[in-house]
């Protein structure tokens, strides 16, 4: 396999985001309940891959390398450079690793066969943009993998997700709690083939609300 690494316009932040946040977001993220939920959606990625939001490089172990042509990972913090960088230099596979922006991709239209968004669209500034972005460099036929915690379907949950979310987004580097990631895709042109969504065990209701699925675009 090759290791190539890309600076592009990564966004370092203040010294909070950029040396306590990212192991804060790793240690929440690699949850045995949330590991679960990417072994259950990455696998099926294949061909030209793109994953916004790697960090650390969680789903690098759930790829399937008899699928994988090459994965192309994209984060704008400098997470990519550490132990992401060293767990794509160990893969079976070839791996682009950029530090940019999901929301301004320098990808080329059409060139993906898969996009792979995993606990990313919470953090995402602008996840419209990043959804449109998904959709601009998937090939036709390609196909849009997606992992995502958000807004619950309990009323009495979504209240208390609404009331935590300001105080959540400044300790957990920008997550939200109530991003409703099935309206998202539907409104951004994609068409879902398959979806889960229901609370993943062991984990509060405000955090735990999981959409879990499969689209393409329209």
């Amino acid at each position: 396999m090759s290791l190539n690494c890309c600076v592009n316009h990564a966004q370092r932040g203040n010294w909070y985001d950029r040396l306590v946040s990212p192991w804060l977001i790793h240690g929440a993220c690699s949850l045995p309940p949330i590991a679960a939920q990417r072994q259950k959606i990455v696998p099926l990625a294949e061909g030209v891959v793109v994953e916004p939001g790697m960090g650390t490089g969680l789903n690098l172990p759930f790829y399937d390398p008899r699928k994988v042509k090459k994965l192309i990972g994209i984060d704008p913090g400098l997470a990519l450079r550490g132990r992401a960088k060293r767990l794509a230099e160990q893969g079976p596979f070839d791996v682009d690793l950029y530090v940019e922006s999901a929301e301004q991709l320098t990808l080329e239209d059409n060139s993906a066969d898969t996009f792979v968004l995993t606990y990313s669209l919470c953090t995402i500034p602008d996840n419209v943009a990043a959804v449109r972005e998904a959709r601009r460099v998937l090939k036709p036929g390609g196909r849009l993998l997606f992992s995502e915690h958000g807004i619950s379907d309990r009323a009495g949950t979504q209240k208390w997700q609404n009331r935590f979310n300001p105080f959540w987004k400044k300790i957990a580097g920008g997550c939200n709690l109530n991003r409703n990631v099935e309206q998202l895709l539907l409104a951004e042109g994609f068409v879902i083939k398959e979806i889960e969504k229901k609370k993943m065990p062991g984990v509060p209701g405000v955090l735990g609300f999981n959409y879990r699925g499969v689209a393409v675009p329209a």
